[in-house]
C-alpha cells in the first residue's frame, strides 16, 4: 500500500506507518496539477489543507482507498463525491480538541482583564489602575453552539468558574454533565458569551450576521476559534460600535492568510478590519487555537490509530 504525504506533520505519523508496512512517499512541493498526474499511482493520502480535493482530483485517483486530514474538519474535501467512490475520509478532531478549549479560554479571559490594554500601557510607562478594571467569568451564561468535540472541550474547561454553560446544536441530546443543550431562543435569551464551534458548511456560513446578533436579549461577548466564514465582520464591527457586542476573541477570520497578508504589503486593509486590529475590545490570533506542541503529536496519533482501524477491517 502507497501512501502519498502532502503536508509536513509531527514525525511519529510518518514513523509509524512505516512500521505499519505502508510505503511512504513525501511530495510537499508539487503543484496540485503535477500531483493528479500520478495520483492513480496511490491508496492513501495524508494532508493538512494544501489545496481543494474536488471531483476532478478524485476521478484521476483511481486506487485511493483513504484520505487522511491531519485537523478537525474535512471541508477541503469534496465529502459526498469521495462518499460515492467508496474512499474512506478520516480527520482528527480528537487531536486538537483541548487545545481549543484551552485557547478560547484564555482569549475570554484575557479581554475579560484587559490584559492586552493593560500590557500595552504598561510598557508605555502607563499605570492606569482604575482604567483596567476587569469583569468575572463567574455567575456569566457561556452560550455554546456546535457541541461536538471542540465545544465540549471548550465547555470542559469552564467547569471550574462557576458559570451557566448552555449548548445550541443542530443534533439532539448531545447536552452532557457540562452543559445543558437549550433551544436556540432560550441561547438568545440568557447567553452573555457566546463561543463558536461549528464546522465549515453551508449551515453555519455567515451564520452571526447583523439579524442574528438582534436576536440576543443582552449585549455579550462572542468567541470564534471555529471558522472565519460563520462571522461577518461588517456586520460583527457595527455591534461593536454600538455596544449590542461588548468584545470578541477571534482566532479566526473572514480574511484568511492569503487575502490578509495582502492587505498589509498592499495598503489595502478593509475599514471593519481596520477597526478590529485597533479595539481594545478585540482579541486577535492567527487561526492557531488548536495549534499546540502537544497537539501536533496528538493529531498524528489519531491519524495513525484510524488508519490502522480501517486496515484492521481489511480495508
Amino acid at each position: 500500500m502507497k501512501i502519498l504525504h502532502l503536508d509536513t506533520n509531527h514525525p511519529h505519523l510518518f514513523q509509524s506507518l512505516q512500521k505499519m508496512k505502508f510505503e511512504n512517499v513525501e511530495d510537499y512541493t508539487s503543484s496540485k496539477r503535477e500531483i493528479e498526474k500520478k495520483i492513480h499511482l496511490y491508496d492513501g493520502i495524508v494532508m493538512r489543507s494544501r489545496f481543494k480535493i474536488d471531483k476532478q482530483f478524485l476521478d484521476k485517483a483511481t486506487k485511493l482507498k483513504f484520505i487522511a486530514r491531519v485537523g478537525a474538519g474535512l471541508e477541503s474535501i469534496d465529502i459526498a463525491y469521495a462518499d460515492k467512490k467508496k474512499i474512506q475520509l478520516i480527520a482528527a478532531p480528537e487531536g486538537n480538541r483541548n487545545a481549543v478549549g484551552e485557547h478560547a479560554l484564555g482569549m475570554i479571559l484575557m479581554l475579560f482583564n484587559k490584559l492586552k490594554k493593560a500590557d500595552n500601557e504598561i510598557r508605555q510607562g502607563k499605570w492606569l489602575r482604575e482604567d483596567n478594571r476587569g469583569v468575572e467569568l463567574e455567575g456569566k451564561t457561556v452560550g455554546i453552539i456546535g457541541y461536538g468535540n471542540m465545544g465540549k472541550a471548550f465547555a470542559k474547561k469552564l467547569k471550574g468558574f462557576d458559570c451557566e454553560v448552555i449548548c445550541y446544536d443542530i443534533k439532539k441530546n448531545v447536552g452532557n454533565e457540562n452543559a445543558k443543550q437549550v433551544t436556540l431562543d432560550e441561547l438568545f435569551e440568557k447567553t452573555d458569551v457566546l463561543s463558536l464551534h461549528t464546522p465549515q458548511n453551508e449551515l453555519s456560513n455567515k451564520m452571526i450576521d447583523k439579524e442574528f446578533i438582534s436576536k440576543f436579549k443582552k449585549s455579550f461577548y462572542v468567541i470564534n476559534t471555529a471558522r472565519g466564514s460563520a462571522v461577518v465582520t461588517d456586520d460583527l464591527v457595527d455591534a461593536l460600535k454600538n455596544s449590542k457586542i461588548f468584545g470578541a476573541c477571534l482566532d479566526v477570520l473572514e480574511y484568511e492568510k492569503a487575502s490578509f497578508e495582502n492587505f498589509f504589503s498592499n495598503d489595502n486593509l478593509p475599514e471593519a478590519f481596520q477597526y478590529l486590529i485597533k479595539s481594545d475590545q478585540v482579541i486577535l490570533s492567527p487561526h492557531v487555537a488548536g495549534w499546540t506542541v502537544e497537539s501536533k503529536f496528538k493529531l498524528a496519533d489519531t491519524i495513525i490509530r484510524k488508519i490502522e482501524f480501517l486496515f484492521s477491517k481489511n480495508l
